[in-house]
């Protein structure tokens, strides 16, 4: 067909025209494409540096390079048991070689199939993400493990949110996931994909307060990495997608489901084959669960004790013991703490069942005349604190205060019978309840090195968190006499020197009363009787005399050098334990005696490692000579005749629980029968205890079950038992050692013992010559 002329030079000029429309439209495209890449790196760049901090702070490379996930520190015993943990987040690492490989393929299967394709950002990843983003269809995150990685080890949505463009709305996390690409990269440059694996499985969590691979194994399993089972592993990757939702013990039937869909996942990856998936997927699942906590474990209140003495020194060095994965090596002996954690707990069973039975039906809190101490509840209930978080919540309003007070609830509370039980009971009968229970408090240390062997502080950490060997003190009774005797022993008195059985008065001064001590039965026999007997039936009258004689502020100051710290009073009681003193302190001071002279603190801690086992500190006791090696060796063998004298106040260690060995020992017991109170020494073990009411208004009628040799010295015969049985402890069963220089005083008393006198016991001595079978178990 012909076009007229004039119409085919229109065509003609047209041409040119669109063409250069064309050409412009592409230039323009490749422009804003250049600007777009340009702005993409601009934009990266500035993320990176963090420029007029718009977006928030990056990890430096430093911390790139040495990246730092919280830690628990672990406590270890002598002996070289794990005891328990400190931790914020409970994690222990697992080395890549401890983990088997179903437990890799599940985890690269599930969260990032090809893991070891990219270089930490999944382009394909994210443009099916992108897809499904503009189709509205569910197509799976864009996430690559080492982002992941990157989001838990440097909490990206927690704490690199501090830019100013953070708080606008839609840029939040197209800043978030801009630093976790970032990171992801530099991550894949600093690490092997090994070494990734491993930060992920280490840091994740996984419920139920578990941190890493190697916690959550052993929640849930009871397993070490290495050993858990195919579907374990599976079960274990996919509850770190929802630890909440998908936790086994809470949602059974939804884990299985996300525990299938990942082996789903390994078989579609050929991971595994078919056979094995389906045999799998019919396996239910089998958990072996038990949640570590601070409450459990070897040594408790040990360990909280421990705890006050790594802050303060982890705030000096700049460590976080929570957090740092330290290992702390004790001095506790496992089997030592074992034997005294089952002494104090048998015993004490019984003493609350004698306890319960002589109160039943009656309040215990009496005062020194046996009446019961008015309001003692309501006086007591106003010092905890929970009447003073009622006493805020309602401005003082009584009737509001006491309605709830009284209110019942469901709660679980100690019982020697399992353990714990559920009850229903209003706070005040809490209050009632616990103010009955008896506790006690244990410590065994070498006198030698100051190291503590075993610390029981109380009867169950779980419920009571009080510990009774340090942070408890008391008035401790007739275990103070021994530094009156020290006293007089280096100040030349032998233990042969004989004083009468009679009384002594400190007359009325500074407006104290006169004062005469009386002996336990409340009689005096007039007759003679040496130091080593008067300390060995714990006489109260000699050691008055003695008191009088050296005057009350030698003892103290005999006291303070022995190690004790407590504010001790200059008083004519001073001999009689009036101050308040610690088994802690106690347990350091008659340790003294037994190492010739030389007082030594005790510690709880040898050395502290960081998590490679580099030696951060080694502990070593602080010592001082307070006493002569005579005087020392002299205190021993007075000490020695509780068990060997006639009327020994610890007669029973011999001729009950058949210890044919040279024990030191002294008894205590308080007014009232407040505070029982035993020592035990031998060669290279010092032991002290105490049992007693949380108040001291609350405590047996009589000295038949109050006195110090029925309610604490049983604990030690029991201990020592367990103790001279193990043979792979090795305890020294042999004499106490005696100074190289000959004696220069007199120690063979048998001359001065008469007859009558070797024959006759004191009513309160009585009870030590029972036989050990009525000390077991026997009705009030």
């Amino acid at each position: 067909m012909a076009y007229p002329a004039t119409k085919k030079a229109k065509l003609t000029a047209r041409k040119p025209n669109s063409s250069g429309r064309f050409t412009g439209i592409t230039r323009t495209f490749w422009v804003l494409f250049g600007a777009g890449i340009v702005g993409a790196i601009l934009y990266v760049l500035a993320v990176s540096v963090n420029f007029l901090n718009l977006f928030g702070r990056m990890p430096n490379l430093k911390t790139l390079e040495n990246p730092k996930s919280e830690l628990a520190s672990e406590i270890y015993s002598a002996d070289g048991i794990l005891m328990g943990k400190y931790f914020h987040e409970n994690r222990t690492p697992a080395e890549y070689e401890e983990l088997p490989q179903h437990l890799i393929d599940a985890l690269i299967a599930t969260e990032d199939a090809r893991f070891e394709e990219h270089s930490g950002i999944d382009l394909k990843g994210l443009g099916r993400a992108a897809v499904g983003i503009a189709t509205f269809r569910k197509s799976g995150g864009a996430s690559t493990l080492t982002q992941q990685v990157a989001k838990m080890l440097f909490r990206t949505r927690e704490d690199l949110n501090d830019g100013a463009l953070n708080d606008v709305p839609g840029l939040r996390m197209i800043i978030i996931k801009t630093k976790e690409w970032i990171m992801a990269v530099r991550l894949e440059r600093n690490y092997t994909k090994r070494e990734i694996l491993r930060m992920y499985l280490n840091t994740a969590e996984y419920g139920s307060n578990a941190f890493g691979i190697t916690v959550a194994a052993k929640t849930f399993f009871n397993k070490k990495p290495a050993n858990l089972k195919l579907e374990e592993a599976a079960l274990l990757v996919g509850v770190v997608n929802g630890p909440s939702w998908f936790n086994p013990v809470r949602n059974p039937e939804r884990s299985k489901r996300r525990r299938d869909w990942v082996l789903s996942q390994m078989n579609k990856y050929h991971y595994i084959d078919e056979p094995t998936y389906q045999k799998a997927v019919a396996r239910p699942i089998a958990l072996d669960y038990k949640v570590e906590n601070q409450n459990e474990g070897i040594a408790p209140y040990f360990r909280v004790e421990v705890s006050k003495v790594l802050k303060a020194w982890a705030k000096e060095t700049d460590h976080d013991l929570y957090a740092d994965g330290l290992k702390i090596y004790t001095t506790i002996d496992s089997r030592m703490q074992k034997y005294a954690e089952g002494a104090v707990a048998e015993h004490m069973k019984l003493q609350q069942k004698w306890f319960d039975q002589q109160w039943k039906g009656q309040q215990p809190w009496r005062d020194e005349n046996g009446k019961v101490i008015p309001n003692f509840l309501n006086t007591s209930i106003q010092r905890t604190e929970r009447y003073k978080s009622l006493t805020n919540r309602f401005e003082g309003n009584k009737d509001s205060i006491k309605y709830y007070l009284n209110k019942k609830y469901k709660m679980k509370v100690f019982t020697w019978q399992g353990g714990e039980k559920e009850v229903l009971m209003s706070p005040m009968d809490s209050l009632a309840y616990y103010k009955r229970i008896l506790h006690s408090g244990f410590m065994a240390m070498n006198p030698l090195n100051g190291q503590v062997k075993a610390w029981v502080g109380g009867i169950n950490f779980k419920y009571i968190k009080y510990d009774h060997v340090k942070q408890g003190k008391r008035q401790p009774g007739s275990t103070f006499k021994p530094f009156v005797y020290v006293a007089a022993i280096d100040q030349g008195y032998s233990p042969c020197y004989q004083r009468p059985d009679v009384a002594t008065t400190f007359p009325a001064e500074r407006g104290r009363p006169a004062y005469t001590p009386k002996n336990f039965e409340g009689s005096y026999s007039g007759r003679s009787f040496t130091l080593r007997q008067a300390l060995a039936r714990s006489m109260n009258s000699i050691t008055a005399w003695l008191v009088k004689k050296l005057e009350p502020e030698t003892i103290v100051s005999y006291a303070k050098r022995l190690g004790i710290t407590s504010p001790i009073e200059a008083v004519p009681a001073v001999g009689f334990g009036s101050s308040d003193v610690s088994i802690y302190e106690l347990a350091g001071a008659y340790s003294t005696f037994v190492n010739k002279g030389v007082w030594t603190s005790p510690i709880m801690v040898t050395r502290i490692e960081d998590k490679n086992g580099n030696v951060l500190r080694d502990f070593t006791p602080q010592t001082r000579e307070a006493l002569s090696e005579e005087t020392a060796y002299l205190m021993t063998y007075m000490l020695r005749g509780a068990t060997e004298e006639q009327g020994g106040t610890s007669i029973i260690l011999k001729n009950g629980f058949k210890f044919p060995y040279e024990i030191g020992a002294k008894t205590g017991t308080t007014s009232n029968y407040s505070d029982g109170w035993f020592m035990g020494l031998t060669p290279d073990l010092v032991c002290g205890m105490w049992v007693g009411g949380e108040d001291r208004s609350v405590h047996f009628r009589t000295g038949a079950y109050g006195q110090g040799s029925r309610l604490a010295l049983p604990i030690y015969g029991l201990f020592m038992r367990k103790v001279y049985a193990d043979k792979s402890i090795g305890i020294n069963t042999g004499p106490f050692p005696k100074p190289e220089k000959p004696l220069s005083i007199e120690i063979d008393c048998s001359r001065y013992y008469g007859g009558a006198q070797r024959d006759t016991i004191p009513y309160d001595q009585k009870l030590n010559q029972v036989d050990l079978n009525d000390l077991q178990d026997q009705d009030i």
